[in-house]
């Protein structure tokens, strides 16, 4: 979105005094930490984005390659943005994202997507900052809620809200690892935030207990490997190699972020919005899987997760019921074998073999695999033996 006034002013020097307007102005909105960077201090971090395009970590998201230009060099993007306004927001959960995982026969749902979506509920703010900012400043601007090509976390700790950690998201001594970001590109000039620095130190949690072993090195991330990405941006079968790796979580995974020391200091979310909603957190898989494309748009209205369509969420709730040991939710599983999503059908097909043994999957395949005309889900009743 760009917001622009009848009086636009270009300043070669910076605009004094409105760099703690700024700061005051955000964490009035609900903002809980923000910061001003330099468009060009950014630069160099477009190289690590190139090498992560080159090595293929970026899996099936080719957007990613498709916009890297723009997303390396915020001038690309836009190329009158003379200063960029970083506003951090927290989403800090109440209880351990951990617990979760234990309870086998329920589904782990990271804590961003237990409640309101946050781009809905941080671009009404972003806006109101923005066009304050725009009044007063005289300056056009643009805001973004992780819908454009914007490096956010290299951004962020350039305007000294926090720091790249180890797991490649960002950490704040303040807030841990349970920031949302946003960003106003702004034709004015302003006195940049001094950057922060890197706190990991020797720390490697975040690297050792990720469960598909998805960190090839510190700060850098194959998204491969990924759960978050297996879960929400992948569009077919869950490769055999993480489906036991995965256990219940069925849309994204908060490992990594949650054994990060920094999260000591770290505060439950002001923003209500931003909790748990009612059977978000942790909701039975029996439950999740009876749902129809109506009912799971109904239930998720408003929700991130509804973003990846049902037969991707039944996909991720079946593989968490494969995974469950839980010969009760079968009777859940079996009617999915008919369902008319081959996704459905082909994780179906991997959760009733675990759940039923292979003497009565050799029953349920002689019953399926003659009216089985898709190459996945054939591939999956083949490999069920």
């Amino acid at each position: 979105m760009q917001i622009s006034t009848s009086d636009i002013r270009q300043p070669q020097e910076p605009l004094r005094g409105l760099e703690e307007w700024i700061e005051a102005r955000a964490l009035a909105e609900g903002f809980d930490a923000a910061g001003i960077a330099s468009p060009d201090a950014v630069l160099e971090a477009g190289g690590g984005l190139y090498a992560f395009l080159e090595a293929g970590f970026h899996g099936g998201m080719a957007w990613l390659a498709d916009k890297a230009d723009r997303r390396a060099d915020p001038h690309v993007l836009w190329p009158d943005v003379r200063s960029i306004i970083m506003l951090g927001m927290s989403y800090g959960p109440h209880a351990d994202p951990l617990a979760a995982i234990a309870k086998r026969g329920r589904a782990a749902v990271s804590v961003y997507a237990q409640g309101l979506d946050y781009h809905d509920v941080i671009k009404s703010k972003l806006k109101a900052v923005a066009r304050d900012f725009a009044a007063r400043s005289g300056a056009s601007v643009k805001v973004f809620v992780d819908t454009a090509p914007v490096m956010e976390k290299p951004l962020a700790q350039i305007a000294g809200i926090g720091w790249q950690g180890k797991h490649t998201n960002l950490v704040s001594r303040q807030f841990g690892s349970w920031l949302f970001l946003g960003a106003i590109f702004a034709t004015a000039t302003l006195s940049p935030s001094a950057a922060e620095q890197d706190h990991c130190g020797s720390c490697r949690r975040c690297l050792d207990i990720c469960p598909t072993r998805a960190f090839p090195a510190p700060h850098r991330i194959d998204a491969r490997r990924c759960i978050s990405y297996l879960t929400i941006e992948h569009k077919a079968q869950i490769p055999f190699e993480f489906r036991e790796a995965m256990g219940n979580r069925i849309y994204g995974c908060d490992d990594c972020l949650a054994v990060c020391p920094w999260n000591k200091f770290a505060k439950a979310a002001r923003e209500a919005r931003f909790h748990a909603l009612p059977g978000a957190d942790n909701p039975p898989l029996a439950e999740l899987l009876s749902l129809d494309d109506a009912a799971f748009r109904a239930r998720f209205r408003g929700s991130p997760i509804k973003r990846i369509g049902r037969d991707r969420f039944i996909r991720n709730v079946l593989v968490a019921a494969g995974n469950s040991g839980d010969l009760a939710l079968l009777k859940s599983v079996l009617p999915l074998l008919e369902d008319a999503s081959p996704l459905v059908r082909g994780m179906a097909a991997w959760a009733a073999r675990r759940l039923a043994g292979q003497e009565a999957t050799a029953d349920l395949k002689v019953r399926h695999y003659p009216r089985e005309h898709d190459p996945d889900v054939l591939a999956e009743w083949d490999c069920a033996l």
